[in-house]
This record gives C-alpha cells, sequence and structure tokens, in this order.
C-alpha cells in the first residue's frame, strides 16, 4: 500500500513500500481560478473600449466573466489535455467499403467546442443586438482560447464565414440560423436536419499556397442542380468536419467563391474525399486535411470572377482571430510564468524575487498588454461597420497588428518557458502546447510578408486610412516626442518608394510599435506605458527579452499581471 503524506515542507512519495525522495520546491498548477476575473488589462481594455461605443450593458461583463471560470477550471484544462493526446482520427470508409470521409474526435474536443456554441464564441455577434458585441466575442476568445487554442479553428471560420455568405442573401437566410445556433450538433448528416452548425474554409492548393489566384479547381455550371461543380485538390481544408465550407475555384468568368456542404441539397452525400489529416505542429486538437473534390456541389456566393472579393471579409475576421489568439498565447504565457516564479525558490529566494527574473517577468508583462490593449482596440472597429473613420482606421490596423502580435507570439513564449527551467520542456505541463502553438497564428490567413505587402497595397490604394492611423497615434500619444519621431520616421520610409517594398516588414513593425505605445500613454499606468515606450522606441532596440533598463517599476508591472487564485 502506497500514499503520498506530507514530511518536512514536501509530499513523500512511497513508492510502494520505501520512500525514495521527498517532492518539494515544485509550484501547484494554476487551475480553478477565472481567467478573465484575474487579468486586470483584458478587463479594463474591454471595458473602456465598450464604454467608448455607449457600453456593453452590464450582462457582457457577466457573460465574459463565465467563460472565463471555464476556461481556468481545472475540467477545462483536462478537456485540452485530452483532446491534444488524443488527436482526431480520418475514417474513410465504413466497415462495408462505403466512402464516409468522416473525422472522429475524443469527447473532450466536443465539450470544448460545445462550451465555445453555447457561449456564442462562433457567431453570437451576428445575431447580438447589443452594443459592443464583437468586442465582447473578443474578451470571450482570448480568454477561452487559454483552455485549448486548437478547437478555436472552427469556431473561428464559423464566425468568419457569415459576412461572406451574406453576399447571397437568400442562401445566408437559409443557412444562418444553424451556423448561429448556440446548440452544438457533432452528428454527421444534413444541415437541415441539426441544430447547429460549423463551417470551414477551403482557399490553399499545392501549387499556389497564398497565391490564391493560381487555384486550380475548377467549377463548371450544372443545369441540373442549379449550381456548379467543383473539380480540383485542397492543400489545406481545416476542420474538415464542418457542415459547409467556403471554396475558391475557376469558374467560366474567373475565381470565384463557392458554399459547399457536406451533403447535396437533395439529402445525398456530396462528393468530399479526405485524403488524409496532417500531421502538425500545433492546433492539433483540431483536424487539418487535404480534400479532392470530383464533381463536388457547390453555389456561387457573390458574383462570378469575384471570388477574392467576397471571401476577403471571411479573411479579415479570420485575421482578427488571429491576433486575438496570439495576444491570448502571450497573456497565458506570462501567467503561466509569473506564477512559477512565484512558488518556486532558488538560490534562497523565490524567483520572483530576484532582480534578473524581474526583469524578465516584468518584459514579458509589458508586450503582453502591449498586444492586449491593440487588439481590444482593433476589435472595436468591427463594430463600427457603418463609421468611415473607424473602417479606413481598419484597413492598417488589422495588418499591423495581426503582423506583429503574431511575430512576437513566439520569441515570447519560448521566454516564457525558461523561466520554468527543465520543467518547461515537459509535456505534462503547460508549456509544450503554448509553444507548438506560437507560431500557427503568424501562418494562418497570410504569413509574415502577405500581411506586410497588404499593408502596403491598403495604404495605396487608400491614403486617407493611413491618415486616420496617424491621426489616432497623435491623438493617443499627446505630443510624445518619442512617439512623433518613429511616426515621421515611418512616413521617410514609405515616401521612397523604391526600396518601400524590401523595408515592408520594418515598417509595419514600426507602425504597431507606434501603435502600441501611444495606446498606453493614454489608457495605462504611467509605469507601464514610460517602460513601453523607452525600451520599444528609444536608444537601441533590445535583443531578448529581460534587458528593461534601470528605474522600471519591475514589481508593479509584474504585480499588475500576476494571476492571484
Amino acid at each position: 500500500m502506497g500514499s503520498d503524506t506530507s514530511h518536512a515542507g514536501g509530499v513523500r512519495d512511497t513508492g510502494g513500500n520505501s520512500a525514495t525522495h521527498l517532492v518539494t520546491n515544485q509550484p501547484p498548477p494554476l487551475v480553478d481560478y477565472n481567467i478573465y476575473e484575474v487579468d486586470v488589462v483584458l478587463r479594463e481594455s474591454f471595458e473602456r473600449e465598450a464604454a467608448a461605443m455607449g457600453g456593453g450593458g452590464e450582462g457582457a461583463n457577466d457573460e465574459i466573466l463565465s467563460i472565463g471560470e471555464i476556461a481556468g477550471s481545472a475540467q477545462a484544462q483536462m478537456w485540452a489535455q485530452q483532446a491534444n493526446e488524443n488527436t482526431p482520427k480520418l475514417r474513410s470508409h465504413d466497415r462495408f467499403g462505403h466512402r464516409i470521409d468522416m473525422v472522429e474526435y475524443h469527447p473532450a474536443y466536443h465539450e470544448l467546442m460545445r462550451t465555445a456554441c453555447e457561449h456564442g464564441l462562433h457567431a453570437a455577434p451576428w445575431v447580438d443586438s447589443e452594443p459592443a458585441a464583437h468586442l465582447r466575442r473578443a474578451a470571450k476568445v482570448i480568454s477561452w482560447y487559454q483552455a485549448d487554442p486548437g478547437h478555436v479553428c472552427p469556431i473561428s471560420m464559423t464566425y468568419s464565414s457569415i459576412p461572406a455568405l451574406r453576399h447571397e442573401p437568400e442562401l445566408a437566410r437559409h443557412v444562418e440560423p444553424r451556423l448561429t445556433s448556440r446548440d452544438y450538433d457533432p452528428t454527421y448528416g444534413p444541415m437541415d436536419a441539426k441544430t447547429g452548425a460549423t463551417a470551414g474554409m477551403g482557399m490553399t492548393e499545392k501549387q499556389g499556397g497564398s497565391d490564391v489566384r493560381a487555384n486550380s479547381t475548377i467549377a463548371t455550371r450544372s443545369s441540373v442542380e442549379g449550381g456548379y461543380h467543383l473539380r480540383g485538390h485542397k492543400w489545406f481544408v481545416s476542420a474538415p468536419m464542418s457542415d459547409g465550407f467556403l471554396m475558391l475555384a475557376q469558374a467560366p468568368e474567373g475565381l470565384s467563391c463557392f458554399w459547399v456542404p457536406r451533403w447535396k441539397p437533395d439529402g445525398e452525400r456530396n462528393p468530399f474525399a479526405i485524403q488524409r489529416l496532417k500531421d502538425k505542429l500545433g492546433d492539433r486538437s483540431n483536424a487539418s486535411s487535404e480534400v479532392e473534390l470530383d464533381g463536388t456541389w457547390g453555389q456561387l456566393v457573390g458574383e462570378e470572377g469575384r471570388g477574392v472579393r467576397t471571401i476577403i471579409e471571411m479573411v479579415n475576421h479570420t485575421r482578427l482571430d488571429c491576433s486575438l489568439g496570439s495576444a491570448s498565447n502571450m497573456r497565458a504565457a506570462t501567467a503561466q510564468a509569473i506564477w512559477h516564479c512565484a512558488h518556486r525558490r532558488a538560490f534562497g529566494r523565490d524567483l520572483i524575487d530576484q532582480p534578473l527574473m524581474q526583469n524578465v517577468l516584468a518584459d514579458l508583462a509589458l508586450e503582453s498588454e502591449a498586444a492586449t490593449t491593440a487588439v481590444m482596440r482593433l476589435a472595436r472597429t468591427f463594430d463600427h461597420p457603418d463609421d468611415e473613420r473607424e473602417q479606413l482606421l481598419a484597413r492598417i490596423l488589422l495588418p499591423v497588428i495581426k503582423y506583429w502580435t503574431c511575430k512576437r507570439a513566439p520569441q515570447h513564449v519560448v521566454e516564457a518557458l525558461e523561466c520554468f527551467g527543465g520543467n518547461g520542456f515537459i509535456e505534462e505541463g503547460p508549456m509544450p502546447r503554448l509553444l507548438r502553438q506560437s507560431p500557427v497564428n503568424g501562418v494562418w490567413e497570410g504569413s509574415g510578408n502577405v500581411i506586410c505587402l497588404d499593408m502596403l497595397r491598403a495604404i495605396a490604394r487608400s491614403p486617407e486610412s493611413y491618415e486616420v492611423f496617424c491621426d489616432e497615434v497623435r491623438r493617443y500619444s499627446e505630443g510624445d516626442v518619442q512617439i512623433a519621431a518613429r511616426l515621421d520616421k515611418i512616413a521617410l520610409w514609405l515616401t521612397d518608394l523604391d526600396v518601400v517594398e524590401w523595408r515592408a516588414r520594418r515598417i509595419v513593425e514600426d507602425m504597431a510599435l507606434v501603435f502600441q505605445a501611444a495606446l498606453l500613454h493614454a489608457v495605462a499606468p504611467t509605469y507601464v506605458s514610460d517602460a513601453f515606450i523607452h525600451t520599444r522606441l528609444g536608444g537601441e532596440p533590445a535583443r531578448a527579452f529581460g534587458t528593461l533598463p534601470l528605474g522600471v517599476e519591475a514589481k508593479a508591472i509584474i504585480g499588475r499581471a500576476q494571476p492571484v487564485t
């Protein structure tokens, strides 16, 4: 018989009949706490941005608190671990040899999906009449993403599909009630027979990748069924168990957008041959696949030849979610690192009390606060579809924030993992999954170069959007000398057209930094904004986290970010 007993400040592992060692100086797991409630920066950001819109209602915070509590629970953390350890499996045929193309998930995955849908992460803003609906969802995504990022992929695509589907009003009226339903229905069958549905996307192909205009999938008009038949190979279809997909294919008039359901209108299974599931670095709880289309039925969305223009609204909303996800990763990494260091001793002192570790933790907290504050301001632009100024700002802010937040997340998570030492590499802990997830959003919906080139095109097509961006920075920064100097430098670089593409990454990085710095200058405590502005815009750029100069109020910055359970 063996049991653990307290002994000299530790736990004695009896190892059966004989004790072998004491387990001491090991931090408890960070569980059973409300992720939203302990995140001071996220709460302040939501309340501030909601107030700028006239308020989000008393129930708004209650909604976010509810999912924050579930996200921080031991139960949700167990679901996440189980869903990642028991990855999806492809069932291409049934036992009789019939093609079925089903993806089988662990029950924990369905619990995560059910919780996300019940809280409206997949579609609530499209049916919510309250103000700040997209902003409220953003706060919920940042909180819930910290439980498990993988399943948020189909949640995000469902959310993002609706503005694109509305280019075809009759189709939208038919499918929206199920896409916006808070019932999660994982059964495999025609959408009309289900209580809820999810949507996916299939744009990229082997020969094209981000260059979707090079797609070779062909769409032929069908005189019988009133739609189109698609034939081709989709290289990356995430969440292939979804009930329908927005896909691009070459129609007679050019590249066009199609709604491709898993089941045809007559109730028969649509040809949708899943060739294999991708073995991915991150996002392992969710399936991604290669799919063959051979006479697959689809319905045109928007005009023929205008496929990119039609689907871009879906892309923009998923780019928002990429930014939210990366900010969430950084917040989770910061919270885990501070928690570990507050409960771990080395060289006679708690790690959190040691100056060099304080430097690292404070730097991580600064980066996380800047990311959260900026993505929440970005989310507010999505609640202003009829406000010209907000829409002009979004044209620039979306690629800028998406690029930089996603770029910083992997560097940030690596540094946070190092705070754990060897324990950070142990799969039973939280950091390996965070690390594997951290590059995902930088690849989704346009990798770094694509995003930077999109930003340059946005400025070229809409110079007034850049002016609105600069006005916003000046308004927030109130004449701060360092911010003004960097803004002038950006303007100079943008006028040098011979090398502007060569410098695109540096330009976008600096635009992100001046926006974050200006926003923090306006809304954050002085000890946060001064430290960020000085270390990100002044003097020589730091080459690693943990290189803050003397005079920074590290303890105050850490305390602001510290999770208290």
